[in-house]
C-alpha cells in the first residue's frame, strides 16, 4: 500500500457518509447531501482540490453517525460538479477514482476529516475472467430486454469497456442491491472473486426480472412452482410493511389455532410460538422454513391433553384375562394387584383435585395449588417386566391389559437397537430429524397414558452411537418420567400417566441400572396340561377361523393334541403348536376344496400323513433297573424334561471323561461328585487307592444339546455309586439338586417344570432338595397325587430310595436298614462316623 497525494500533497481529505449508496471507482454518481456534516465536508473539498472520500453507513437510520458507524474502506472522488438545492441541499455529480483505507480520523466535530492510503487491486487476466465478463454482458443485454432501466452512458460504458477492473465497477454501480452488497464488492479485492459474485447478482436479479415479467403477463404457464410462490410470499410481505399492515398469512394463523386447540402446558406453548414467530418471519427461500413446520406439526400433533378414561374395572379386567389367555394364574393375581393400586391412585388424585380446587380463591394460593398437585402427580406405580421364553403370551397379555383399561396399546421392538437417539431423537440440526420412538409411539397412540410395551428389552445393544439403555432409564424411571426430555422436541413430555411395561427372555443381558427400575414377574412356560387346554379354547377355535372351516368340518381327538404336543413340539410356549395345528387344518381343507372328504376328526394315527414322522422322541423311564444309569431332571426353555446320566467303569489310570456337550458348571459337578466318593470310600466298601487303577467315564446322551448347570449332582454321584458297587439304580425315581463336597444337597430351580416331566415320562418318585418343599405349590393336583416326594438334606438320605439294595448287593452299613426310613440310616452314620474319627 502507498498514501494517496492530493494536489496539496497532503493525504488528509474530508470525509463525506452516504446511507445506501456507493460510488465505485471510475464511476460518476448524482448524489443529494442535505445533512450539515455533509455539506461542510463537501465546501472544504471544493476550497481545495475537490477531493472527497465517500463512506458508506453501517445503519442507514442513523441520521448523526459517529466514525465507529461507518466503514472503513470507501472511494476517493471527486466532486465534478455542484448545484444548490431550493431547500439549501447540495446537489454534486461525483466521480470516483480510486479505493481507499481509513488509516484515523484527524477531526470530526463539524465534519469528518480522515488520513487515508491507496487499495491496490489484485487483477489477474485469464479465460476464466474472460468468460465471467462475457457472461455479465449476455446478462445485462437480457435484463434491459426484460425491462431493466439503465442510464444510457452507463449502458454504453459497459459495452464498450476493454479494461476488465473498469467493466466490474460499471457492473456494480447498476446493479440492484442492497447496501451491505455493495459495500461486499468494493471491499473484494480480488478482481476474479469480484467477478465471480457479480455473476450470482446478475443471475439472481435476472431471475426476478423474470418472474416479475411472468406475473405481469400471466403467459408462462409452466413457471416452477415454488420459487413463484415465493416470490409472491416475499413481495405481499415487502407491501403489507409499506402499508404498516402485520397480516401473517393463512398459514401462520392455522398454526396459532392448532396450538390453541392442542392444550400444551405453558413452556411448552411457548417454545411453539416462540417458532412459529421465527416461521413468519423467515423469507421462503429459506429452507430451515420447512423444518420448522415439521417441528411445529409434531408438537401440535402430540396429545397434551387427550387421555382415556381411567376406568379400573378389577372383575372385568379379570374376566377379560381369563378370556385370552389360559393358566398364568399368579401372573394374572399380580396384574390385577397392580391394577387396584392404579384404581386407588386414581381415586385419590380425583379427591385431591376436588378439594384443591375448592381452595382456589386467590392468584398465589392457586399457584401454590398447582405445584402441590403437580407434585402429587407424578407419582406413579412401578414399571412391569415379563420374562420368559419365547411363545408364553407374555405380548398378548399386554394387549389384553390395553383392553382391560380402554386405552391405546402401543408395541415398540428394541431388539437391535443400538443408537440411543432412537429413544431419545435426533436434534434438530440433522438433516431428516425426528423424535425419538418414546414420542413417535405417544403420537400413534393419540393419547398421552396408553398401554406401552417394550418388547425384547433384553437385546438392547451399544455401540460408539450410544447406549440406549441408558436412555430409558429416564423414561422407566418413574421419580423422573413426569418431565422426559427428547432431543427433538426440546421440550419435556409428561410420561408419568403412561402404563410401561416391557419384555424379555432373560434378565443377564439387562443392565443393573435398568434392571433396578423393574418389577420383575416370570413366566415359567406352559405346562403340557396349559398347552392342551390353551390347543383347546384357543389355537383349535382360531386357526378353524383363520381357514375357513366350519366347527363340524374339522376336530382334532384329545388324544392326538397331546401326541402333537409331546412328540411335534418342543417350547415353553404354543407358536410352534399353533403351526402344527394349522397345517393340519390347511391339509383338510385342500382335501374338502377338491372333494375328497366333506369333515374330517384328525386322531393319533391321522398325525404321520399330515404332520409326518414323530420330530422329537418321548423321553421315557428305562424298562428296568440298571447299573450306573440315574435319572436326572433338567430345566429347559422348552419346559422340563428328564435326562439320563450314565457312567462306565473301566480299567485305567485315575481318568475322569466327561462328554454329551456338558458346560463348565456341570463338569465342575461331575468332579465334585468323584471327590466327594474317594472322600468316603470306605462307606461305599472300596478300596482307599481305587481311582489309581480304574477311569471314569460319565456320558449324557443326546450329544448335540449343550447341557449346563449344577442341579444334576444328585443324579451324577448316584449313577457314580451304582457303577462302582455294581447295585442298580431305581429305575421309576428321578433325582435333582445340587451337592457339596461334603455331600449335603442344596436349592434348585424349575421344580414346577422337572415335576410335570417327570409326571409325563412314568417316574413315581421324585428325590429333590428339602428346601425346595415350599415350589411344590405351583403344581397342578393332578401331578401331585400321582407322585411320592422325598426331601433330602444330605447325599446319605437318598441312598435308601435311589439304589435297588439285594441281600448280596448292598453298601456295607446299608444292611441293617434296608427298607427303614432315611432318619434311621441317618443314625448309624453319624455312629459310623464317629467309630472311624475314633
Amino acid at each position: 500500500m502507498v498514501f494517496l497525494l492530493g494536489a496539496s500533497g497532503q493525504s488528509i481529505y474530508p470525509v463525506v457518509p452516504i446511507r445506501d449508496g456507493i460510488v465505485f471507482p471510475q464511476t460518476e454518481n448524482f448524489l443529494v447531501f442535505g445533512r450539515p456534516k455533509s455539506i461542510n465536508a463537501l465546501n472544504v473539498s471544493l476550497k481545495k482540490d475537490k477531493l472527497v472520500v465517500i463512506l458508506l453507513q453501517k445503519n442507514k437510520d442513523q441520521d448523526d453517525p459517529k466514525k465507529e458507524d461507518l466503514y472503513s474502506v470507501g472511494v476517493l472522488a471527486k466532486i465534478e460538479k455542484t448545484a444548490t438545492g431550493e431547500r439549501g441541499e447540495l446537489n454534486a455529480l461525483i466521480k470516483g477514482i480510486e479505493k481507499v483505507k481509513v488509516i484515523e480520523y484527524i477531526k470530526e466535530d463539524s465534519y469528518f476529516e480522515a488520513k487515508v492510503e491507496k487499495i491496490e487491486e489484485k487483477v489477474v487476466e485469464d479465460e476464466e475472467t474472460e468468460a465471467m465478463v462475457r457472461h455479465i454482458s449476455s446478462q445485462i443485454k437480457k435484463m434491459i430486454n426484460l425491462g431493466k432501466a439503465i442510464d444510457f452512458i452507463f449502458l454504453m460504458n459497459i459495452l464498450n469497456i476493454t479494461n476488465n477492473l473498469s467493466f466490474s465497477y460499471q457492473v456494480a454501480a447498476i446493479l440492484d442491491l442492497k447496501p451491505f452488497e455493495r459495500q461486499l464488492l468494493l471491499e473484494e479485492n480480488d478482481l476474479k472473486k469480484r467477478l465471480s459474485k457479480e455473476v450470482e447478482f446478475v443471475n439472481r436479479e435476472l431471475k426476478i426480472l423474470e418472474l416479475e415479467q411472468t406475473i405481469n403477463s400471466k403467459t408462462q404457464k409452466k413457471f416452477e412452482e415454488g420459487v413463484k410462490e415465493t416470490f409472491l410470499r416475499e413481495k405481499m410481505r415487502t407491501i403489507e410493511e409499506e402499508l404498516g399492515e402485520k397480516g401473517e398469512g393463512k398459514e401462520v394463523d392455522e398454526y396459532r389455532q392448532k396450538i390453541k386447540k392442542a392444550k400444551m402446558p405453558k413452556e411448552v406453548e411457548e417454545k411453539a410460538l416462540k417458532e412459529l414467530k421465527r416461521l413468519s418471519q423467515m423469507s421462503q427461500f429459506n429452507p430451515e422454513a420447512s423444518y420448522i413446520r415439521t417441528y411445529l406439526d409434531w408438537l401440535v400433533e402430540l396429545p397434551w391433553s387427550v387421555s382415556s378414561p381411567n376406568n379400573v374395572d378389577l372383575k372385568q379386567a379379570e374376566k377379560i384375562l381369563n378370556e385370552d389367555h389360559y393358566g398364568l394364574k399368579k401372573i394374572k393375581e399380580r396384574i390385577l394387584e397392580y391394577l387396584a393400586v392404579m384404581k386407588l391412585r386414581s381415586l385419590r388424585l380425583k379427591e385431591e383435585e376436588e378439594k384443591e380446587e375448592k381452595t382456589k380463591n386467590e392468584a398465589k394460593n392457586e399457584k401454590g395449588t398447582e405445584e402441590k398437585k403437580e407434585k402429587k402427580e407424578k407419582k406413579s406405580p412401578t414399571i412391569l417386566c415379563f420374562v420368559g421364553p419365547p411363545g408364553v403370551g407374555k405380548t398378548s397379555l399386554g394387549r389384553s391389559i390395553a383392553r382391560a383399561l380402554g386405552r391405546k396399546f402401543v408395541k415398540m421392538s428394541l431388539g437391535g437397537i443400538r443408537d440411543e437417539a432412537e429413544i431419545r431423537g435426533h436434534r434438530r440440526t440433522y438433516v431428516g430429524a425426528l423424535p425419538g420412538r418414546i414420542i413417535q409411539g405417544i403420537k400413534q397412540a393419540g393419547t398421552k397414558n396408553p398401554v406401552f410395551m417394550l418388547d425384547e428389552i433384553d437385546k438392547v445393544g451399544r455401540d460408539y452411537r450410544g447406549d440406549p439403555s441408558a436412555a430409558l432409564l429416564e423414561a422407566l424411571d418413574p421419580e423422573q418420567n413426569h418431565a422426559f426430555s427428547d432431543h427433538y422436541l426440546e421440550v419435556d413430555f409428561d410420561l408419568s400417566e403412561v402404563f410401561f411395561i416391557t419384555t424379555a427372555n432373560i434378565l443377564d443381558t439387562i443392565p443393573e441400572a435398568l434392571l433396578d427400575r423393574l418389577e420383575i414377574i416370570h413366566f415359567p412356560g406352559y405346562t403340557e396340561d396349559e398347552k392342551f387346554h390353551i390347543a383347546k379354547k384357543h389355537l383349535i377355535p382360531k386357526q378353524k377361523e383363520a381357514h375357513h372351516l366350519l366347527d363340524n368340518q374339522a376336530e382334532i381327538t384329545d388324544e392326538a393334541i397331546r401326541v402333537i404336543i409331546r412328540r411335534y413340539t418342543r417350547e415353553a410356549g404354543v407358536r410352534e403348536l399353533e403351526r402344527q395345528i394349522a397345517t393340519i387344518f390347511r391339509k383338510i381343507a385342500r382335501e374338502i376344496v377338491e372333494g375328497k372328504i366333506t369333515k374330517k376328526t384328525v386322531d393319533v394315527a391321522d398325525l404321520s400323513s399330515y404332520l409326518g414322522p414323530y420330530k422329537y422322541s418321548s423321553q421315557m423311564i428305562e424298562d428296568k433297573n440298571r447299573i450306573g444309569i440315574a435319572t436326572g431332571l433338567a430345566w429347559t426353555q422348552a419346559g422340563g424334561d428328564i435326562l439320563f446320566i450314565e457312567v462306565a467303569v473301566m480299567p485305567g489310570k485315575g481318568g475322569l471323561t466327561l462328554t454329551g456337550q456338558l458346560g463348565e458348571v456341570m463338569k465342575e459337578s461331575c468332579q465334585a461328585a468323584l471327590s466327594y466318593i474317594r472322600s468316603r470310600f470306605d462307606l461305599f466298601g472300596l478300596k482307599k487307592n481305587f481311582f489309581n487303577s480304574i477311569d471314569i467315564h460319565v456320558h449324557v446322551p443326546e450329544g448335540a444339546v449343550p447341557k449346563d448347570g449344577p442341579s444334576a449332582g444328585i443324579a451324577i454321584t448316584t449313577a457314580m455309586v451304582s457303577s462302582l458297587t455294581k447295585i442298580p439304580v431305581k429305575k421309576e425315581v428321578a433325582m435333582t439338586g445340587e451337592i457339596t463336597l461334603r455331600g449335603r444337597v442344596l436349592e434348585i430351580g424349575g421344580v414346577k417344570e422337572k415335576v410335570i416331566a417327570a409326571h409325563r415320562a412314568g417316574i413315581k418318585t421324585v428325590i429333590m432338595p428339602k428346601e425346595n418343599k415350599k415350589d411344590l405349590e405351583d403344581i397342578p393336583d393332578y401331578v401331585l397325587k400321582d407322585l411320592n416326594f422325598h426331601f433330602v438334606t444330605h447325599m446319605d438320605e437318598v441312598w435308601p430310595v435311589a439304589l435297588a439294595f439285594t441281600k448280596k448287593k448292598t453298601l456295607p452299613f446299608l444292611s441293617m436298614i434296608q427298607g427303614k426310613p432315611a432318619s434311621a440310616f441317618l443314625h448309624l452314620k453319624k455312629e459310623k462316623e464317629e467309630e472311624l474319627k475314633n
